[in-house]
């Protein structure tokens, strides 16, 4: 994909980037222009990463912490000089059986992929109005609307991920703010690595997607680029797959 500088002068802000989608999107954010916090865990030398582009700064944080909200929104600005995209992309997998979760897992799996969107979204949300408009960009999963084996506390976050976007984009329409969510296949990340080690898993996915492959990271930053684009302007309240057919193929 050329570089058109689609979002040239857009300040945007990335959670979960310090690898897989978060860092596709964030350095395809960059490169078409505009300024990016990537925010990832401390601890795991990731920012390293980011060293040469100019265009990406790095905030060390869970996303989950009390004070986190609080710190990105600070670090953006101070950065970035506000808010324009915000992609909501930090998230774990947890496979387990339904009778063999523990209430400590489901707590876990809430408070990263549902609980930090809702409270980094809010924090977020004056900013965006402040500069007229905005994107709000959640990463659901091809488990937003369906399930899966030893993926019911997954499935249930991903789920609650496509029901909090489309609340969200009802509520904050009004201010020219759209939010939409992503739906991602089988991708192959540091995150679904273990679960693509099993042949037999990697090769029912491979079949169940019509184009026949596994996804990569920039199958999914192309998407987060157009729903962040002026393209997309009058698009919010959607879930757009991004799974090579695989959600379709019955």
């Amino acid at each position: 994909m050329s570089n058109t500088g689609r979002l040239d002068g857009k300040l945007a802000v990335v959670t979960g980037a310090g690898s897989g989608i978060g860092r596709a999107i964030a350095e395809l954010y960059a490169a078409h222009g505009a300024k990016v916090l990537a925010v990832d865990l401390p601890g795991r030398d990731w920012s390293v990463h980011y060293q040469s582009n100019s265009a990406v700064f790095c905030l060390e944080q869970d996303v989950t912490a009390r004070e986190a909200p609080a710190r990105v929104v600070e670090a953006a600005l101070k950065l970035l000089g506000g808010i324009d995209i915000l992609v909501n992309n930090a998230g774990i997998a947890l496979g387990a059986q339904f009778e063999e979760l523990t209430d400590e897992q489901w707590d876990r799996i809430f408070a990263i992929n549902v609980t930090a969107i809702f409270r980094l979204s809010k924090a977020a949300v004056p900013h965006l109005r402040a500069r007229g408009a905005g994107r709000i960009i959640n990463l659901g999963s091809i488990m937003s609307s369906t399930g899966g084996p030893s993926l019911s506390a997954y499935g249930a976050t991903k789920h609650a991920v496509a029901g909090l976007s489309k609340g969200m984009a009802v509520d904050l329409g009004k201010y020219g703010i759209t939010v939409n969510y992503l739906q991602p296949g089988s991708i192959l990340t540091p995150l679904s690595e273990p679960f693509f080690a099993d042949p037999g898993f990697r090769r029912y996915w491979e079949n169940k997607a019509p184009l026949g492959r596994i996804g990569e990271p920039d199958d999914v930053a192309a998407s987060a680029l157009f729903l962040a684009s002026d393209d997309a302007r009058f698009v919010s309240g959607a879930g757009l797959a991004v799974d090579g057919g695989a959600g379709v193929n019955f």
